[in-house]
């Protein structure tokens, strides 16, 4: 199995020395791998897709304006 080196911040490094008995590289291993078949899926539902990277950024953008009118209302009704 190949290996990887990974660079933490010194605060999350200070946790991981200080908790020896969790197997911190199965933690990664386990991580990355559910990270990668998340990509495998998500790649296997796109793959035959014919919306363009235009067509994703206009839905992207009409349902952030629809979350924020959304909240924005739920606001106005709580009196804030």
């Amino acid at each position: 199995m190949p290996n990887i080196t990974l660079s933490l911040p010194e605060d999350i490094y200070a946790v991981v020395k200080e908790h020896k008995e969790i197997r911190w590289s199965e933690i990664a291993r386990r991580a990355i791998e559910d990270y990668a078949r998340k990509l495998v899926l998500l790649d296997a539902l796109t793959s035959e897709s014919r919306l363009t990277e235009e067509d994703i950024l206009e839905i992207d953008e009409k349902i952030k304006e629809g979350i924020y009118k959304y909240y924005l209302e739920k606001k106005d009704e709580a009196g804030n």
